[in-house]
C-alpha cells in the first residue's frame, strides 16, 4: 500500500484568519519548472498574476524561502502562497458564541455569512472571523451551514481532534433541528417524513429531485400558524412556522423538500424559482431558515451536548418589516 506523503507545516502564517494555499506538485508530469506547472494549474488567474507572485517572492517552499520562477520541477514538492483576497462587503451582523471550551466552539451564525472560505467569500466567513476574534489560528469547521441559513455551527480547536467531530456528522450521529417560516396549507397533512432522491450538479444552482432510491429524508412538523392579517403575507394566505428534522444531509435538502410540499421557505432565492441575484451588501429579506438545535455525544469526552439558537426568524417576529426589506439583523428568539 502506497504511503501518503508527509505534509510539512506551513511556512507562511495565516492572513486575516485565512490559511495560505498549499500546492503539491504531481508525481507524474512533464513540466520543466515550477512556474510552468503553476501557470497551467492556476490558469484562471492568468500567467501575469503567477509571474507577479514569483517576482514578489510570494511563492515559497517548505523552508519558507522564495521559489524562483525557473526552479526545476520536482515531483512531490510542496509550495505555499497567499491568494489574492477578493473585495468583500462586510456582513454587519455579529457571531454569537454559544459555547467555548478547550476542544470546541459553538456559534450562532447570522444569515448571509458563509461558514468557511469559498469563492468570493473568504475573510467575511464565520471561520476567518472567529480565528481573528477568538485568536485561535488552528480553529476548523466540523461541518458547514449554508451562507443564507442562520443558526448553530460547530468548530473544533485542536486539529488532531477535528476528524472525530467531523465523523459525528458524516455518520449522522448529530441530532439537528431547523426552524422555517413558510406559507400555511391547511390541506397539507403534518407531521410527515419526506423521502426522495436529490441530486446537485456542479455549476447548477438548484438541486432537484429525481426518480430512484431515496438519499434524502426530512421530518416536517407544524409548530404554529397565523391567520391572514395577523402577521402573514397579506393576500397570500396564512403564514406558518415549521420544525424540520433532517435525517440526511443532501445539499439544499430542506429547501427542496419544503418546495416539493408546496410550501417553499420565505426568502429563498433558488426555490421554487431562481431569482435575480441581489447586489452585494443587500441584506434585506433573509432566507427564513434557522438551524435551531444541535445535540451530540462528545466523541472525545463522552459528554452530552445540547445547544439551542437564541435567534428569531424575522418574518415570524414581524412579517411586515421583513417583507418591506427593513431587516436590521438577528434578534433574540425563544
Amino acid at each position: 500500500m502506497r504511503r501518503k506523503p508527509r505534509i510539512p507545516p506551513s511556512p507562511l502564517p495565516q492572513r486575516h484568519g485565512v490559511d495560505p494555499v498549499r500546492v503539491r506538485l504531481p508525481v507524474a508530469g512533464s513540466w520543466a519548472t515550477v512556474r510552468e506547472h503553476l501557470v497551467e494549474r492556476l490558469s484562471g488567474a492568468g500567467a501575469g498574476v503567477v509571474d507577479g507572485m514569483f517576482d514578489a517572492g510570494r511563492i515559497v517552499g517548505a523552508d519558507g524561502r522564495a521559489v524562483a520562477a525557473d526552479a526545476p520541477y520536482v515531483p512531490g514538492m510542496f509550495v505555499w502562497f497567499h491568494r489574492e483576497l477578493p473585495e468583500e462587503v462586510q456582513v454587519p451582523f455579529p457571531l454569537e458564541v454559544v459555547h467555548r471550551d478547550e476542544r470546541i466552539v459553538v456559534v450562532d451564525k447570522p444569515h448571509f455569512l458563509a461558514t468557511t472560505p469559498r469563492g468570493g467569500h473568504v475573510t467575511e466567513t464565520a471561520l476567518a472571523r472567529l480565528r481573528r476574534e477568538l485568536d485561535i489560528p488552528a480553529l476548523g469547521a466540523a461541518h458547514r451551514l449554508d451562507r443564507l441559513t442562520a443558526g448553530l455551527v460547530l468548530f473544533t480547536v485542536r486539529p488532531e481532534e477535528r476528524g472525530a467531530y467531523q465523523t459525528l456528522f458524516s455518520e449522522r450521529r448529530v441530532h439537528k433541528e431547523y426552524e422555517a417560516v413558510a406559507p400555511y396549507d391547511p390541506a397539507l397533512a403534518l407531521p410527515r417524513t419526506v423521502r426522495s432522491r436529490i441530486v446537485k450538479e456542479r455549476g447548477v444552482l438548484q438541486a432537484r429531485e429525481v426518480a430512484g432510491e431515496p438519499n434524502a429524508v426530512s421530518r416536517v412538523e407544524l409548530v404554529g400558524h397565523r391567520p391572514e392579517g395577523a402577521g402573514g403575507p397579506e393576500g397570500a394566505g396564512e403564514l406558518a412556522r415549521y420544525r424540520l428534522v433532517p435525517g440526511t444531509g443532501q445539499t439544499h435538502q430542506l429547501r427542496v423538500h419544503m418546495t416539493a410540499l408546496g410550501v417553499p421557505i420565505l426568502g429563498d432565492p433558488l426555490y421554487p424559482e431562481v431569482t435575480d441575484p441581489v447586489p452585494a451588501g443587500d441584506f434585506r429579506r433573509p432566507l427564513q431558515l434557522l438551524a435551531r438545535a444541535l445535540e451530540f455525544t462528545d466523541p472525545v469526552t463522552g459528554e452530552e451536548h445540547r445547544f439551542r439558537s437564541g435567534r428569531a426568524l424575522s418574518a415570524w417576529a414581524s412579517y411586515d418589516r421583513w417583507a418591506a426589506g427593513t431587516y436590521d439583523g438577528p434578534s433574540a428568539g425563544q
